[in-house]
């Protein structure tokens, strides 16, 4: 089953059992997903489904971090609470060993030279897309090759 397909089906399932928060979020992550369709003229597969969620996971982390910089706490709840069910349709988060392990193949593939950074996050981005923060792996992809 596609991962839109399992949206879908979480999406039925929550106005059957009228879970109007988890409703509201699944709704949201729908529209996301219709719109990049409808903008691009495709069908999104499930890499690009995650990339949908990952986006607005960004968009929520960074919500909180404004909200608690605000100290206004029930709106960065909220938000947490919407980070929580976008989280349900993530693959699985990459251990840092399991991350390392990547970096180290795609630099070896590719050589240490700068001009190779590109084509290094290139390949990591496919490999890694949504299993492990880009932001990070760029870190450590610079680290690794210092």
């Amino acid at each position: 089953m596609s991962l839109k397909a399992r949206i879908q089906e979480a999406m039925k399932t929550a106005m059957k059992e009228r879970q109007t928060e988890r409703l509201g979020v699944i709704r949201l992550m729908m529209a996301a997903i219709k719109q990049r369709e409808v903008d691009e003229r495709i069908e999104l597969d499930d890499a690009a489904v995650i990339a949908v969620i990952d986006k607005m996971l960004k968009q929520r982390k960074d919500s909180i971090e404004q909200y608690e910089a605000a100290q206004r706490q029930d709106l960065a709840d909220k938000e947490k609470a919407e980070v929580a069910v976008l989280l349900d349709f993530m693959p699985q988060r990459l251990s840092d060993a399991e991350v390392i392990a990547a970096i180290d193949v795609v630099i070896a593939a590719h050589g240490k030279t700068p001009a190779a950074m590109g084509k290094i996050m290139a390949d990591l981005k496919g490999q890694l897309a949504g299993r492990a923060d880009m932001g990070e792996v760029s870190k450590l992809v610079k680290a690794r090759m210092a």
